[in-house]
């Protein structure tokens, strides 16, 4: 369900906005009233998210460089006039193997993306926020940052480090009229599990007792809450889309 006009004059940046939850939450706030900034890694499927959700602007990064997403942001700032919303959708998976053998370069580059990148864009986004009074952060975390998942180890520890880094941002800026929050959704389908063997798709598929994987369209409409004014009392903390998974 859609709720026209509910982001009527609000402006978000979306990284990992070309594809999966990123996307799916920009066709959302796009069909409520919004204007979005697309950050991906990916050029060519930015252009194709561009015209898929009517985005108002598209940069091509990798968030793991600082200089890069400190450009992005004013370009983006120039781009939309303002920055009333930050949904930190990019991550990527690292390898699937033991802590035994897990290769090292892949530790790295998790760490890298899915923690490095994701406080580069606070970093840069939260004094454009700060200056207009107002802000939402969505962080995009994992039921693997509560739970653990084996032979995840890198995923699942950049994902816990995503939830602390939220309460304590949270907690920073709760006086400030921007409130700081996570999702933990259970797999569901998206890009990100094009790199992952069946075996632990099949194993992360037992663990939900809806026995299903969740739906982008599903998790956006979580991150739109999160995302919206209605949103106006819940800073540091988390909302599962887990289908039951989690336990707290």
């Amino acid at each position: 369900m859609l709720y026209p006009g509910r982001f009527n004059g609000r402006t978000a940046i979306i990284t990992g906005g070309a594809s999966g939850l990123g996307l799916a939450s920009a066709a959302r706030i796009t069909a409520e009233g919004g204007k979005v900034s697309l950050w991906d890694l990916n050029p060519e499927a930015l252009e194709k998210a561009r015209k898929t959700v009517g985005a108002a602007h598209v940069v091509a990064l990798d968030i793991s460089n600082p200089e890069a997403v400190e450009a992005a942001a004013a370009e983006s700032l120039k781009a939309l006039g303002k920055v009333d919303i930050l949904v930190n959708s990019a991550g990527i998976t690292g390898a699937t193997h033991t802590v035994v053998g897990y290769p090292i370069d892949s530790w790295r580059k998790v760490m890298d993306v899915n923690v490095n990148g994701l406080f580069y864009c606070c970093r840069f986004v939260v004094p454009m926020m700060l200056e207009n009074g107002y802000g939402r952060i969505v962080n995009i975390a994992s039921v693997a940052g509560k739970e653990g998942n084996p032979n995840a180890s890198g995923y699942s520890a950049s994902k816990a480090a995503v939830l602390g880094f939220t309460k304590s941002l949270g907690k920073e800026l709760a006086k400030s009229n921007i409130m700081v929050n996570a999702v933990t959704p259970a797999t569901f389908e998206s890009p990100i599990l094009d790199g992952v063997p069946q075996s632990h798709i099949d194993y992360m598929r037992s663990k939900i007792p809806m026995e299903r994987f969740g739906t982008a369209d599903e998790n956006a409409a979580a991150v739109c809450w999160l995302a919206s004014e209605e949103c106006s009392f819940t800073t540091a903390a988390t909302l599962d889309t887990s289908g039951g998974r989690t336990t707290y």
